[in-house]
């Protein structure tokens, strides 16, 4: 399991995590700030310039969450983990991660009142080692302020256990975490839990379109970008079944017969991911009544919208977006192509 505190820069994580693993038996303090500082090692000055932040760096989300697997799996028992997280497809990234590795999540927030974070960002210690660290810590601190109140509003207050902490001592604040989590107040995140894949996979997905012929697209919870409808087809199962098997569960849509197969394309393995054949099929339009009963927020799906091509060529992986070029080929020319790569082959 895995306890994460979350809340605004100054808000007094590190300090109530240290105390927290004194109280919950067997754990074990895991700070993802470490992986941050480790980047500059390993990766091109030119590649970390193109960010501010290290949280935008997929590698930065990925370490995160196999750092957290493989720590659990030397040490067993509880991490703790004190890590500020305002953007909700980063939290979904990470906690989707770490559900496809069956690990439990309790997500506890620290939200003192403004005016006490303020106090405790101007008051903040700052390592003497950095030159103008003082200075540029706290406005870091300062200037993320108003993005968490952003993400307080919007969906952290509603996704995390609160604890208002500003009145608090460190330790009387892993006190109360400590009693959310045994009691199941501060109850296991219910974000997806897809395994990991380890091998090649068959997955299927159906393009549904409204009444003006664009494509609808969805923001899943458990990985990062936009996808069609759909996942992966299960051992014994046909995918054209799976295809309407995922539409009903990610959005409520419950299509009749079988839908017609558009395109077959082998993605290759690119590691770390073993590619596998991906099959898009043809579920025909939604009238504005079935648009209407789309299934939003779940635990599946972050967002979803009817795009145009154009749109969707902004919005999908290059390798998503070439297998729905072809595929809207397919459908206006009544076919069906076969694609390696997103590109066909063959006649």
């Amino acid at each position: 399991m895995i306890v994460w505190i979350n809340g605004a820069f100054g808000a007094g994580k590190t300090s109530a995590a240290r105390e927290l693993i004194e109280l919950i038996p067997n754990s074990t303090l895991f700070d993802p700030e470490v992986i941050g500082g480790e980047l500059p090692q390993l990766l091109p000055a030119k590649h970390l310039a193109e960010v501010s932040d290290f949280q935008d760096l997929p590698i930065w989300r990925r370490l995160v969450v196999d750092t957290a697997a493989g720590l659990l799996a030397e040490v067993g028992g509880v991490l703790v983990v004190p890590m500020t997280l305002l953007r909700q497809e980063y939290r979904d990234e990470i906690f989707g991660g770490l559900a496809a590795r069956r690990i439990a999540v309790r997500h506890v927030l620290l939200a003192p009142d403004e005016t006490i974070l303020r106090a405790r960002i101007a008051g903040r210690e700052v390592s003497p080692d950095v030159p103008d660290g003082e200075l540029r810590v706290r406005q870091w601190s300062f200037d993320h302020i108003e993005p968490y109140f952003a993400a307080l509003s919007a969906w952290l207050g509603a996704d995390a256990h609160r604890v208002d902490n500003g009145a608090l001592t460190p330790s009387e604040t892993a006190e109360h975490i400590a009693e959310a989590v045994r009691t199941g107040a501060a109850a296991v995140s219910d974000i997806v839990q897809t395994p990991e894949p380890t091998a090649e996979t068959l997955a299927a997905g159906v393009l549904l379109f409204d009444e003006q012929d664009r494509v609808l697209l969805v923001d899943p919870t458990y990985k990062a970008g936009w996808e069609f409808p759909g996942g992966v087809v299960e051992p014994g199962e046909a995918p054209a079944r799976a295809g309407v098997r995922e539409v009903a569960e990610e959005t409520g849509i419950r299509l009749t017969g079988t839908p017609r197969l558009l395109v077959a394309d082998w993605e290759p393995p690119a590691p770390p991911g073993y590619g596998g054949m991906r099959f898009l099929f043809d579920g025909g339009r939604l009238d504005s009544t079935e648009a209407r009963r789309l299934l939003l927020p779940g635990p599946e799906l972050r967002d979803w919208r009817f795009a145009t091509e154009d749109e969707a060529a902004r919005m999908l992986p290059p390798i998503r977006y070439a297998r729905l070029r072809w595929a809207l080929r397919a459908r206006e020319r009544g076919a069906t192509l076969y694609l390696e790569a997103g590109e066909p082959v063959g006649g």
